[in-house]
């Protein structure tokens, strides 16, 4: 259990959150929500000592022990896979290292032999005889084969570090689980199996994720960092949402009764007040006004941009044909005889091979040559792109973010671009910031912004929601569910796939393609009978 007593903390002269008061139990997942920069991991830091509050205390259990998601995938590159994960019990893997050092000493002393057998007993205590089965059994669950368990971390692939790491949180059976953004990169295989690891688990476990259905799926409370505090919410993510919806929209109801009630006395006090034989109305009238206040809507810290794309042409009957196309890279087939037609309306989810799709979608986009095979866009398409890596676009770029969009965009005024780059969260001198130093997420929302102005009637998006905290990801969702045209798309996203896609393609890791008419949920139906 961790308890929050008065918490307050400051960072650079900045209040993220005062006076909170907050409990949290074994047996239940609370969900850590807040636009980026409310201090969501500086929450995490607080909680597991990184960082000392400026007022107040988090007070933990002395035999409790803690296990943090690491976000550096590079810090173990010498140590075994195996190693890895038991390390996530530092405890029963400095045992092991004692053990190790005291048998193989050559002058074993007697000595020595009392203290190893009280190191066996704290060893057989921590269940450090199934230690390795239990690290197999995570790893497998996560995706990756028992074969790499004693391989070194540096020869493995950032994805498969990633796993590596996310097993190290949660072995060992810890009382407090801490994870910042665990999804990030786990197929969804891995993403179902830890909700489901989540679901059954006896401690108390905090996660930060920009990923609705996963937020959905194990939180029993939301802990909402916003308006300076932080507050906590039973259920999960999407009842946290509906309700707080309902909140705001009562307050703006209640403001609006109290104003117009204002605004009634106001009339009376000042059409009656020299009126003798109506004085005393208006003296108490103006009471009642005193009284009267507008409750002032909490500043919030959520900022939600607009996505929409609008289209300059309607598309005709042919949309996208692809023939027989084949790409390999390093003599392994990425793509093989894919071949489909896209018809009218449909929005395409290609799951499965990330770099397949990818490979796949720069292809359509003339970006790169097919090993064979070939593919024909109709003559009244318009594609607009969203690549999954968009450093080009930046990095050789010294402008403004308003010069920038000013080269994509037919109206050239200033008025104009403040006024489209205002929806997208820019605004003030932020325009004037040179595109070079921009933030994940602020070129995220250029990319979309670019893509806006050019009045396509299919789009290709390449996994959009990297970089983007809740609220750009629901934009994102709501323009691609409101566009009329064409899109063929990836995502991490489970909640974009499910309610944009009406098509899916699965790429699967021989490079052939599995096509299925209908949602992701059905998508995912049919495999689980197949399997």
């Amino acid at each position: 259990m961790i308890t929050v007593n008065n918490l307050s903390f400051n960072f650079g002269g900045q209040l993220l959150f005062k006076d909170v008061d907050l409990k949290f139990t074994p047996g239940n997942c609370y969900g850590v929500i807040g636009a980026n920069g409310a201090g969501k991991s500086t929450f995490f830091k607080l909680l597991c000592g990184e960082l000392e509050p400026t007022k107040g205390e988090v007070s933990i259990a002395k035999d409790q022990r803690m296990s943090v998601l690491r976000q550096d995938h590079f810090a173990f590159e010498e140590y075994t896979v195996l190693d890895t994960v038991i390390m996530g019990n530092a405890r029963l893997y400095e045992i092991m290292k004692e053990k190790d050092a005291l048998y193989s000493k050559e002058d074993f002393s007697e000595e020595d032999g009392i203290k190893a057998s009280e190191l066996e007993a704290e060893f057989a205590e921590l269940n450090g005889w199934e230690a390795e089965s239990d690290a197999s059994k995570l790893i497998q669950g996560l995706g990756l084969s028992v074969d790499c368990l004693y391989d070194l971390m540096s020869t493995l692939k950032e994805s498969e570090k990633v796993k590596v790491l996310l097993a190290q949180a949660l072995f060992g059976n810890p009382d407090i689980i801490l994870l910042d953004e665990p999804t990030n990169g786990l197929d969804l295989d891995a993403v179902m199996w830890l909700e489901d690891f989540l679901a059954d688990y006896f401690g108390t476990v905090l996660v930060i994720s920009h990923d609705r259905h996963f937020l959905n799926d194990v939180c029993t409370n939301i802990v909402d960092i916003d308006f300076g505090g932080i507050k906590m919410y039973v259920g999960n993510y999407e009842f946290w949402y509906e309700s707080s919806q309902l909140i705001q929209r009562m307050i703006k109801q209640q403001n609006k009764k109290n104003e117009e009630k204002i605004k009634e006395l106001q009339e009376f006090i000042s059409r009656f007040s020299a009126n003798k034989s109506k004085s005393r109305q208006a003296t108490s009238r103006r009471r009642l006004l005193d009284k009267l206040t507008v409750e002032e809507m909490p500043a919030s810290s959520r900022r939600y941009p607009f996505i929409g794309f609008t289209m300059d042409r309607l598309p005709g009957k042919d949309i996208l044909f692809v023939n027989g196309i084949s790409k390999k890279q390093g003599g392994v087939d990425l793509l093989k005889d894919i071949s489909f037609t896209v018809n009218k309306g449909e929005k395409i989810a290609f799951v499965g091979s990330e770099m397949a799709i990818t490979s796949l979608f720069r292809i359509l986009m003339e970006e790169e040559e097919p090993d064979s095979g070939s593919f024909r866009w109709g003559v009244s398409i318009s594609v607009s792109y969203f690549p999954h890596d968009n450093s080009d676009y930046f990095n050789n770029h010294d402008e403004s973010i308003l010069d920038w969009m000013r080269a994509y965009s037919k109206d050239q005024t200033e008025t104009y671009l403040r006024g489209f780059l205002g929806r997208m969260l820019f605004s003030g001198d932020s325009i004037y910031k040179s595109v070079k130093v921009l933030s994940g997420g602020e070129k995220v929302r250029c990319m979309f912004s670019r893509m806006m102005l050019f009045g396509s009637n299919a789009l290709v998006v390449d996994q959009p929601t990297d970089h983007l905290d809740l609220e750009s990801i629901t934009a994102v969702n709501n323009g691609l569910m409101d566009f009329g045209g064409n899109i063929l798309f990836s995502s991490h996203d489970y909640e974009i796939v499910n309610t944009v896609a009406n098509r899916i393609i699965e790429i699967k890791p021989d490079g052939t393609m599995a096509d299925f008419l209908g949602t992701y949920e059905e998508f995912l139906a049919r495999r689980a009978v197949a399997e």
